[in-house]
């Protein structure tokens, strides 16, 4: 029996609010069933190499059972780096004007773009051109790392065994102001790390749960679909994306990848409700507001 729309089709993890502490929460489909797992540190396990399925499987097995939390919390609280890879999708590619790169290229958005399912995006009041929604399949990396190395210069074949668990990203856009300073020569960083402009989650599924090869990707917006496509037609898969990423980079247990968006791109504005979704991850839902003006 599949669960109710918009949950995952398979156990799964999250964190959620309870009074005024955060704690980890764990899913199971059939029911579905909802437990309280405790205020755990997340970036703690995950550097234990733990919440992969097992795992998982006995944490729940010894919780509290709760009902379906009221508030959730991003699942990753303190990323060391937010990593995304750019034109992963030829369609995406040719639709802004370009064609995929040779090689995996990536870029980064700072920690504070992280927001919560449910919780708004949030245009900046001085901000009066175009914003898009990304869809894309999330990565959070987690592997046994005792002596806090991470890891660096991965065998591609050994890379997928960095991460711990998929979930879902929206890596929401100033796609006219990356527009201006992609001509002017200037990074990307400002269109890209606007406050609250990453919404993730809310759930996460370990990595040994599913292949995340072949997953549905897409984006609804008000309830009409924007983009759809599978993670297979990715020009890079997660093994040479994070191997190329370690050539540059420490990889490290709580960092989160962002695999690229589909074509289908559009605008959002105020009073829009973007749903991005990845096949048996869940739905990720967030509404679009703006800043009123600071007085």
């Amino acid at each position: 029996m599949n669960p109710p729309a918009g949950l995952p089709a398979l156990p799964a993890w999250f964190r959620f609010h309870q009074g005024e502490a955060v704690h980890l929460g764990g899913f199971a489909p059939d029911g579905p069933r909802w437990f309280d797992l405790g205020p755990l540190d997340v970036m703690a396990l995950l550097a234990q190499g733990q919440l992969r399925l097992p795992d998982l499987h006995a944490r729940m097995a010894r919780a509290r059972s709760m009902n379906a939390p009221q508030r959730f919390a991003v699942p990753v609280p303190r990323p060391g780096k937010i990593l995304c890879l750019a034109k992963n999708f030829v369609a995406h590619a040719r639709e802004l004007g370009g064609e995929a790169p040779p090689e995996p290229i990536f870029f980064a958005k700072l920690p504070d773009t992280l927001l919560p399912h449910e919780a708004p995006v949030v245009i900046p009041h001085w901000l009066d051109s175009r914003v898009d929604h990304e869809a894309e399949l999330g990565l959070v990396l987690g592997f046994a790392d005792p002596h806090g190395r991470g890891a660096k210069y991965v065998d591609p074949a050994a890379a997928p065994a960095l991460v711990a668990g998929c979930t879902v990203i929206n890596d929401v856009t100033a796609r006219a102001l990356q527009g201006k300073d992609r001509e002017q020569k200037f990074p990307w960083l400002r269109s890209k790390s606007l406050d609250t402009f990453c919404p993730v989650g809310p759930f996460v599924v370990p990595a040994d749960a599913l292949d995340a090869g072949d997953l549905r990707v897409t984006m609804r917006v008000n309830g009409a679909v924007r983009q759809d496509a599978r993670t297979r037609e990715m020009v890079f898969a997660v093994a040479q994306a994070l191997a190329a990423m370690a050539r540059c980079t420490t990889l490290r247990p709580g960092d989160l990848i962002a695999m690229g968006t589909p074509e289908g791109v559009g605008p959002v504005v105020a009073g829009d409700v973007m749903e991005a979704e990845v096949e048996k991850l869940g739905v990720l839902r967030n509404p679009v507001v703006r800043e009123a003006p600071p007085r």
